[in-house]
Parts: structure tokens; sequence; C-alpha cells
């Protein structure tokens, strides 16, 4: 049987389905690895894993296995090898491979190739995770906003999706969703500051800074703005967009391959608050609270 690409479920938030099982792995050290035709379980990406794995169960026979993880694989076609994880050789879109979602059992399994599954996600942990991640995208367009008039000293060259000066995404060196959390670290190092931030002005403004970063969330969330996922395909390495209409004169849309909220009034309050490591480290935190 040929290793097909698999199709993703999650950006449509379907937390069962049927499913085919296309390859079974032994795991180096326990259990096995499970490749499915579909899935509505999300994967921990291995080139940016900040967004961890689903959670949830396969049922094989009438026969319950948790998965422990859930990772990326790549699949060479003529040989029907499976890399998991940091093993990857190769990129997406290389000729003769196929992108996979890769379910860690606990336990090893008899079944075979075709035999049919029915994979169910912990849905409640993937919403905090999908709250979690969402308010980290509106919390950094708000950050970039606040800093954008009174911060900068030159016409930066990047700009967010709202046309303010992309601190964010200048600064960004870590970020981390956890349920209903964001954590992002920045970096304001000499580079940035010959960008035209005015870090010293910025470091000291901090807690007004928060301030103004919590109205703004505030008032989007009041508003309660639908969000979407636009996708170009079903396929896990198919490009997908995190959108939402902030009424800000354009709608934004960043590239993302998480999960998210449908709509912002899934919030009642998301606020940040920043953690000064030293001069030149920054760490802010978005906090969720569910409606």
């Amino acid at each position: 049987m040929v290793t097909s690409a698999t199709q993703v479920l999650f950006p449509e938030r379907i937390y069962q389905c049927e499913a085919n099982i296309q390859l079974i792995a032994a795991h180096p050290e326990q259990g096995c690895y499970v490749v499915t035709d579909r899935t509505p379980f999300h994967p921990v990406s291995h080139i940016w894993p900040d967004h961890p794995a689903d959670r949830g169960t396969v049922v094989l026979e009438s026969q319950v296995h948790e998965v422990v993880d859930c990772l990326v694989g790549a699949v060479e076609q003529e040989s029907g090898q499976l890399y998991v994880g940091a093993d990857i050789p190769v990129k997406r879109d290389e000729p003769g491979w196929v992108f996979v979602v890769v379910h860690h059992l606990a336990e090893s399994i008899e079944s075979s190739v075709g035999t049919k599954a029915t994979l169910n996600v912990d849905e409640q942990y993937q919403l905090a995770l999908s709250r979690g991640h969402s308010g980290g995208h509106l919390s950094s367009l708000a950050l970039n906003k606040v800093l954008h008039h009174d911060f900068w000293r030159k016409d930066a060259s990047r700009k967010d999706e709202l046309g303010h000066y992309d601190f964010h995404s200048y600064a960004q060196t870590e970020s981390r969703v956890t349920e209903d959390c964001s954590t992002d670290t920045y970096r304001i190092g000499k580079t940035l500051r010959k960008r035209g931030l005015n870090a010293a002005d910025m470091i000291a403004a901090l807690p007004t800074i928060a301030d103004q970063i919590n109205q703004q969330l505030a008032a989007w969330c009041e508003a309660g703005f639908p969000v979407d996922m636009r996708r170009e395909g079903e396929a896990l390495t198919d490009s997908r967009y995190w959108r939402c209409d902030l009424q800000e004169g354009v709608v934004v849309e960043i590239p993302c391959g998480g999960t998210h909220v449908t709509s912002l009034a899934e919030y009642a309050a998301l606020r940040v608050e920043f953690q000064l490591i030293n001069e030149q480290e920054l760490v802010m935190i978005t906090h969720s609270q569910p409606a």
C-alpha cells in the first residue's frame, strides 16, 4: 500500500473521525507509530514546535489505545520508510516523499494496514490550546500597535498585517503555546536598536504598555470578531492562514499551522504581562479566560 499525505481535519474543528491505517512502525523505545489516511489530531511541528501535540485515543477493534504523542513524519514512497520528527531528512514538497501525522501509541498493536480505526481528540485540551494560540496572535498585533507611534525613531521596513512596525517579528526568538496561555520571548539587541527602536524608553514604559495592550485586547474580545482558517489544501503540509477582520482597515492574515478559536467571543478576557529578564531579553505572557 502506497502511503498518501495525511488529510488533516483539525482546521475544521473535527474531534473524531473514522480512518484507515496506512502504516505501522515500531517505536524505538516503547509502543508504536500509527499513520492513518486522515486525522483530527494536531501534531507538534518538527521545525517550530511552539504548539503542543493533541491528546486523545485511537480505537482499534474495540480496543482503546492512548495517543501519548503526535508528531510530523515523512515517508519515502519508494521504500516506504518512515522518518519522524528531527529525523526527517527532506523539506516539504520533496518529490517522492509525503508528509504524515504520526500517532505514537503507548503499546504495540497487532492490527494490519487497511484496518479501520476511530480517532478521538481530547476536545477540551485542544480548545484550551486554540485559545492560547489565537491569543498570542492578538497580543502580538496589539503590542506592535501600541509601540508603533511612540517607541520607534525610524521608519522600520518590516510592518505587520495592520501596517504597524513589526516589533514582534523582528524581536521574537521563541514562542510557546500552553493551555489558555501563550509565551513569547523577545531579544532587544543592538540590531533592533539600529533599526529604530527606542529600547530604553520602551523598557521604562512596560507597565503602561501592558495596560494599553490589555485595553486593546478587551475591545477586540468584546466585539467578538469571527476567526477562520484559510487553507490551500487538506494535506498536513498545505499552507494555512489565521484570518480575522479586526475592523482596522484590512483583514489580518497570518501564516499558521496551529489550532485556533473560531470567534473572539470565545474569550471572557485576554490580558498580557511582561517579565523583563534583562535589558536584552523580554518575555510577554498572554493569558486567556474562556467565555
